[in-house]
């Protein structure tokens, strides 16, 4: 039994707002979907689920599920959505325009506070994922977070996730977050730009973004948080990110269509801990790999320590989630969120008991 924490609203509505990694999702809602029925129509019960960047590899399951035709196999018709910025991604959760979202397990506290009652389903994550990049220029200058100070610092957006972290780093490492300046250059090229360009002296970013920066020796790692042992590190325990959130209202509604799409995500997290990354790029659409199949399987090998095996949540996850919530904004203790609201394991502990 976890307790109640005391959290505040948090600024902006980008708790997801993370942009997409390549052009297929920039566009401002691109759209696959598996199978071809609707609900009723003996084809399948349909399901709209928002992702917040489908072609980047920390939301990686989405499409792969797709792909390996486990939506199918489970009766479901899914129709994947992408938007670069996940507060896009929020709005249509909440409107109840799609009944799904994947994105960052940290904006269900969010909504909670906002009166929206939100918890993950799905725990795809135990570790962010992001990994913090400094140029070559300035890799001389900043060699930990205490020397933010007076640095221009990318982010995909202000109030995303990575803002937040980034916030949450430097306020760990004794900097004030006004004394440094977030920039907002989204990723992939605009964020590669911005760091060989001076516009920022390093930034949060993601895989396939991460491969390419190495790969043209545009800038170095400074914090790797793409493993547990890395966000243990940097973030003082697991911090559960990539997760598929939906309302807890309809979730209640239709156990049936939510088990089933469990079944189906944790299908996947157990065949891509079974498979290589090679064969796991091999799975997903030709465009991703942006005419470089060998660095996109790289991207996706660095990355696939930050996913979990099974759904589930990680033990304290939740609570290493709220810690960095709470270290940068004060107005936390104005509110309490009940982190169990946040989250359920009922369903992937009935898909595993399923799969077995």
């Amino acid at each position: 039994m976890r307790k109640s924490a005391r959290y505040a609203s948090l600024a902006g509505a980008g708790l997801l707002a993370l942009s997409s990694l390549t052009a297929c999702a920039n566009d401002a809602s691109s759209t696959a979907s598996t199978g071809s029925g609707s609900k009723g129509d003996g084809k399948g019960t349909k399901v709209k689920i928002m992702v917040g960047g489908l072609d980047k590899v920390i939301y990686l399951p989405a499409m792969l599920t797709q792909r390996l035709g486990y939506f199918d196999s489970e009766g479901l018709d899914v129709e994947l959505l992408s938007e670069p910025a996940g507060v896009q991604a929020e709005t249509a959760l909440v409107s109840g325009q799609v009944q799904g979202a994947v994105g960052f397990y940290d904006h269900t506290l969010d909504l909670q506070v906002k009166g929206k009652d939100v918890e993950s389903v799905v725990q795809f994550s135990h570790a962010p994922g992001e990994v913090e990049i400094v140029s070559n220029n300035a890799a001389g200058d900043i060699t930990s977070p205490k020397d933010f100070k007076g640095k221009k610092l990318g982010v995909t957006g202000l109030g995303s996730s990575t803002d937040f972290l980034t916030k949450y780093l430097a306020v760990k490492n004794g900097v004030k977050v006004s004394d440094f300046t977030p920039v907002a250059v989204g990723a992939g090229p605009t964020f590669i730009s911005a760091l060989q360009q001076g516009s920022i002296d390093g930034g949060m970013t993601t895989d396939p973004t991460v491969a390419t920066i190495l790969d043209k020796k545009a800038g170095k790692v400074l914090l790797d948080m793409r493993t547990p042992q890395g966000s243990d590190e940097a973030l003082g325990g697991p911090y559960p990110s990539s997760s598929l959130y939906m309302q807890t209202e309809w979730v209640n509604g239709h156990k049936d269509t939510v088990q089933k799409l469990a079944n189906a995500f944790v299908k996947t997290l157990k065949w891509m801990s079974t498979h290589s990354a090679t064969q796991i790029a091999d799975k997903m659409p030709a465009d991703y790999s942006q005419g470089n199949k060998l660095l996109y399987a790289v991207a996706i090998k660095n990355t696939l320590p930050m996913f979990t095996k099974d759904g589930v949540m990680p033990k304290n996850g939740p609570e290493t989630v709220e810690k960095v919530l709470k270290a940068f904004n004060p107005a936390i203790q104005n509110a309490d969120v009940d982190l169990d609201k946040t989250y359920t394991t009922e369903f992937v502990e009935k898909a595993a008991q399923n799969a077995g």
